[in-house]
């Protein structure tokens, strides 16, 4: 058997789009010739994701899962809303953040490196064999492992996914709602911030000075002194923590209380101590620019290139 260098597997992962594994096994099998190795790949159907990953995978599904004091929430993209409601895709998803608790992945290079929970494969290899019958365009996108008491939240079948992590001295049973409504909290009104502390001074700084700007907009304020104006902005600031910060927010289930007021609620009437420590929060898609893509076009084209 011909000897592969890592340059080699290298230069048609680059040519081929295809992962690490695929191109070493096709190279061996070809022993080495390139142009045989593209044609093994090309037969295999995996070749042809080269032509596909340049396509905009927006779609997809962001799942939160917790087993026992170990949480993951993950987001895996797809080209559509259709392939995302495949079975064998939402399989799939699930298995990478099963993967993500179990194995502690440093990074995305390690995740897809990883073997994927309840196989022998790794996360890339079981990607590439899903691409295979799916035929679009996946990325794992992102991912963030948390431990601790945690609750998660799934919104809209996988378009928002949340785990907020307590930090309480109550067992994790007795908690359980009240993470649940901070979770549900966290997906409806998207905080910035967990609290006023959290909130950079940066951040406090830009949102003065744009109050600034649009007081000296308005004539009336534009006639006041600019000591008056800027303790006008340092009053208006508040308004920012309240639409901002999850603590200082109306709560969505009593907008008579902040989060903060009804966390510290619960944790009286239940005798214990609770604290939100932390959240994450992940909207699928969220920051991909999206193609507007002509499906009829799309198709017509590629009736044409197949005649």
């Amino acid at each position: 058997m011909a000897k592969i260098s890592p340059q080699e597997i290298k230069e048609l992962m680059k040519s081929t789009g295809v992962g690490m594994m695929d191109c070493k096994k096709a190279l061996e099998e070809a022993e080495g010739d390139t142009e045989k190795a593209i044609v093994i790949l090309r037969e295999k159907g995996l070749a042809t994701q080269a032509k596909k990953s340049g396509r905009i995978a927006a779609e997809g599904i962001v799942t939160a899962v917790v087993e026992g004091n170990v949480g993951a929430v993950v987001e895996v993209n797809i080209e559509t809303d259709f392939a995302a409601n495949n079975d064998e895709f939402k399989a799939f998803v699930a298995n990478v953040a099963k993967t993500v608790i179990e194995k502690n992945p440093a990074d995305l290079d390690a995740l897809k490196a990883a073997t994927i929970s309840g196989g022998d494969k790794s996360v890339e290899e079981a990607l590439q064999d899903l691409f295979i019958k799916i035929r679009e365009n996946m990325v794992i996108r992102r991912f963030e492992r948390l431990e601790g008491v945690l609750v998660p939240y799934v919104h809209g079948g996988g378009s928002i996914g949340v785990i907020v992590k307590l930090d309480t001295d109550l067992p994790a049973d007795k908690v359980f709602q009240v993470g649940k409504d901070c979770a549900l909290q966290v997906a409806a009104m998207n905080p910035t911030f967990l609290d006023k502390e959290s909130v950079t001074q940066d951040v406090l700084d830009n949102e003065k000075s744009i109050i600034l700007a649009q007081m000296a907009e308005d004539p009336k304020m534009a006639s006041k002194s600019e000591q008056v104006r800027a303790k006008i902005a340092e009053g208006k600031v508040g308004k920012y923590y309240s639409e901002n910060c999850l603590l200082e927010q109306a709560f969505v289930k009593d907008d008579k209380v902040t989060v903060g007021k009804y966390v510290q609620n619960a944790a009286k009437e239940l005798g214990g101590k609770i604290a939100v420590a932390k959240y994450v929060r992940y909207a699928r898609g969220e920051g991909i620019e999206k193609k507007a893509d002509n499906f009829a076009e799309e198709v017509a084209a590629m009736a044409k290139g197949n005649n």
